[in-house]
């Protein structure tokens, strides 16, 4: 499993025009399931995003966590991150979820993060989005579940 994670001031999800999603600050996550991952995986990845300290305090150093800043989190599932692009110059997603079980394990991650009292909001899962943000810093953070 896969996740991008990016500390926003604001970032809201658009579908043909029309506002689906929106949060103030927080995190806009965009996650991938590959083939294999589990529970294991999906819990790995819930609490390395929970416990992330990338929100600066009053010195203005990185050593808070959403949690308690109070931010929500975005969640945007997305195939792509599970490209391999180790051959030619056209990317393969065969390692990725088949949709069911990736939609599956996509609300188990966000019912995760909502169990440790972080206000989730999604994206559409498996549809065509338009994502706008004002990326905080900018930070960006790769988790990657094969690194536990």
């Amino acid at each position: 499993m896969r996740a991008i994670i990016q500390r926003v001031s604001e970032a809201q999800v658009m579908i043909k025009d029309e506002k689906i999603s929106h949060i103030g600050k927080g995190l806009l996550i965009f996650l991938g399931i590959i083939n294999g991952d589990d529970k294991k995986d999906i819990d790995y990845i819930a609490n390395k995003t929970g416990g992330l300290r990338i929100f600066k305090d009053n010195n203005k150093n990185m050593n808070l966590s959403i949690k308690e800043i109070g931010g929500s989190a975005l969640v945007v599932s997305q195939f792509t991150l599970c490209a391999d692009t180790s051959r030619g110059r056209r990317p393969s997603f065969i390692s990725a979820a088949k949709p069911k079980i990736a939609k599956n394990m996509y609300d188990k991650y966000c019912n995760n993060l909502e169990e440790m009292g972080i206000p989730v909001k999604q994206g559409e899962f498996g549809a065509m989005m338009n994502i706008k943000l004002i990326n905080d810093g900018p930070v960006t953070i790769l988790l990657d579940s094969k690194d536990k």
